[in-house]
C-alpha cells in the first residue's frame, strides 16, 4: 500500500530512535521499537492508534485486541491496559502513530455536519476496524506536516480536522460519537473515571463517583463494567498499582512508603496485590524494569 510506506518513511524520519517521541503537532505522538518489547502496563487515552509498519497488541480483562498496518485501534476511555509490540526488528520497527481525540472537536463536526447523533448499546471502549486508504492519506498529511513547521499551526487542524469526520461516518463512528455526546454513557462513565483518577489514593466513595456520573449506583456498576472490563473499585487498584510502580522504579519511594503513599494501609496487602498484577514483588519487578527500561516506553 503505498500511502502505508509514506506514512512508515515518515514516522521513520521522526521517531528515529525507540520509544515515544512527542510532536509540535497537537494532539499527535509517534512511536518506534525496533525489537518486541515486554508486556507493558499502561494507561491508554481516549485516542485513534493506527500502524504504519510492526504489529502491536494490547490486553484488557483477558482480551487481546492486535492492531497492525491492516487494522486501527480506538480507546473512547482512559483505561489500564498490558500493551507490547509483537513484530518489529532493527530492519523493520514498529511505526505508529496516536492522535488523542478532543471531545468538543468531535461534538462540532457532529453539530455542523448534522451527523447522526443517536447513542449506540454501550460496549467496551477498545474497538478494531479495517484501517482505509483515505484514513491512511490523511495521517500522511498530518505526519507529513513535521517537515514544514511553519505550516503546522494553519494546516494541522485541517487534517486533524479530516481524520475525525472520517471517524465519525467510517466503521467505527458508533464508539466516536459516544466520546463526542456529553450524556452518552461513554461520557458519564468518563466523568467517573475522572473522579477516580483524580481520587485514587483516597478510600473509594461509591456515593461520590455516582454523584459525578450522575448516575444510580447500579447503574453505574453496570455501564462501568461494560465499557472498561473492570468494576470501578478494580480501575482504582489498577491506578494504584500503576502509581506505587512508578514510584518504586524511578527510586522515588520503597515499596513499602510507596504502597502508602497511594492509599494501602497493609503492605502485606499491598505486595500481594501488586504481585497479582505484576507477577512479581515489588523490589523484584523494580529491579527488572530498571534493566530493561525500553520495554516501558511503547505505550500507544
Amino acid at each position: 500500500m503505498p500511502h502505508l510506506n509514506a506514512l512508515a518513511a515518515l514516522i521513520a524520519r521522526y521517531a528515529p530512535t525507540d520509544g515515544t517521541h512527542d510532536t509540535p503537532v497537537p494532539n499527535l505522538t509517534l512511536y518506534r521499537s525496533s525489537q518486541p518489547t515486554e508486556p507493558t502496563h499502561g494507561m491508554y487515552e481516549p485516542a485513534f492508534c493506527i500502524v504504519a509498519q510492526g504489529r502491536k497488541q494490547i490486553e484488557l480483562a483477558g482480551e487481546t485486541y492486535i492492531y497492525d498496518g491492516a487494522r486501527s485501534l480506538i480507546v473512547s476511555v482512559d483505561l489500564p491496559v498490558v500493551g507490547r509490540v509483537i513484530e518489529a526488528t532493527e530492519n523493520e520497527p514498529y511505526l505508529g502513530a496516536k492522535l488523542s481525540l478532543d471531545p468538543k472537536a468531535l461534538n462540532a463536526l457532529l453539530i455542523e455536519h448534522r451527523l447522526d447523533r443517536r447513542e449506540p448499546p454501550a460496549g467496551v471502549a477498545v474497538s478494531l476496524a479495517d484501517t482505509t486508504g483515505e484514513m491512511l492519506d490523511a495521517f500522511t498529511r498530518l505526519v507529513g506536516l513535521l517537515a514544514a513547521p511553519h505550516d503546522i499551526g494553519a494546516l494541522a487542524p485541517l487534517a486533524e480536522r479530516e481524520i475525525l469526520y472520517r471517524l465519525l461516518t467510517g466503521a467505527l463512528a458508533a464508539r466516536v460519537r459516544q466520546i463526542a455526546t456529553a450524556d452518552s454513557k461513554i461520557s458519564q462513565v468518563n466523568r467517573a473515571i475522572d473522579w477516580i483518577k483524580r481520587n485514587f489514593n483516597q478510600p473509594f466513595r461509591m456515593e461520590q463517583v455516582c454523584a459525578a456520573a450522575n448516575m444510580s449506583p447500579s447503574a453505574l456498576h453496570a455501564h462501568f463494567k461494560t465499557v472498561t472490563s473492570m468494576s470501578p473499585l478494580q480501575y482504582q487498584k489498577h491506578l494504584r498499582l500503576q502509581e506505587a510502580r512508578r514510584l518504586i522504579v524511578s527510586n522515588a519511594r520503597d515499596a513499602a512508603t510507596a504502597g502508602h503513599a497511594v492509599g494501602y494501609e497493609s503492605p502485606s496487602q499491598f505486595s500481594r496485590e501488586y504481585r497479582r498484577l505484576f507477577g512479581a514483588p515489588p523490589i523484584r519487578d523494580a529491579a527488572r524494569l530498571r534493566e530493561t527500561p525500553a520495554a516501558e516506553l511503547s505505550v500507544g
